[in-house]
């Protein structure tokens, strides 16, 4: 049996010095670990890892082809705990350089989702879900 758990995500990067601004104009702080081409990034619930693409392909054994177009196959969250939080994320984002794709708003099920890209364009949502459940160190149980 594999564990249900997701432990860590890596985002290959074109640009690796420009999309690990990117993060840290977030406020996102980096492990000791990280290197100049490998960038680890300390979150709640999973450790998020930048690493050239061209390493990550090689590494893989695979082509890793991008037409420059936002990806269509995953979406990254970070669920917040308040509702105006997802406001204030957001302008985080802009002043740090990310393309808001869509500026914050009520969902029809109850919450405040808006959604932007990095840099590189991996999409990202920035969520508060009232029904959300989070432990004590913010890692989120269920929503």
């Amino acid at each position: 049996m594999i564990p249900e758990r997701v432990s860590l995500i890596t985002i290959t990067a074109k640009d690796l010095f420009k999309l690990r601004l990117f993060y840290q104009d977030l406020g996102w702080e980096e492990s000791k670990i990280s290197s100049d081409t490998y960038v680890v990034f300390k979150t709640v619930g999973v450790i998020l890892t930048l690493f050239p693409v061209a390493e990550m392909a090689a590494e893989m054994q695979v082509e890793l082809v991008s037409d420059g177009h936002y990806s269509a196959g995953v979406t990254l969250a970070v669920n917040v705990d308040q509702k105006e939080e997802v406001d204030k994320a957001i302008e985080i984002v802009r002043n740090a350089g990310g393309t808001i794709l869509r500026e914050p708003s009520d969902a029809f099920w109850g919450g405040r989702t808006a959604y932007f890209a990095d840099p590189e364009k991996n999409l990202w949502e920035v969520a508060w879900n009232p029904a959300a459940v989070f432990d004590e160190r913010g890692a989120m149980l269920e929503f």
